[in-house]
C-alpha cells in the first residue's frame, strides 16, 4: 500500500500509460498512430489510417 497519496497518484499515471500503449493501434502500411475505427461491411469492425488512407479489418 502506498505511503502517501502522491505515491498512489504516480502509480495510477503509470497504469494509464501502460493501458494507452497496449491498446494503441498503428497503421500496418505507414506506421502512423492516426487510426480511426469504423463500421465495416456486414457490421464488422474496420480501421482506417487518417494519415495515408490505408484501410484494414
Amino acid at each position: 500500500m502506498p505511503a502517501s497519496i502522491l505515491e498512489e497518484g504516480h502509480l495510477l499515471g503509470e497504469a494509464a500509460l501502460i493501458r494507452n500503449t497496449a491498446t494503441r493501434l498503428s497503421c500496418p502500411s505507414c506506421g502512423s498512430a492516426h487510426v480511426a475505427q469504423v463500421l465495416g461491411d456486414n457490421g464488422g469492425i474496420s480501421y482506417v489510417c487518417t494519415a495515408c488512407g490505408h484501410s484494414w479489418s
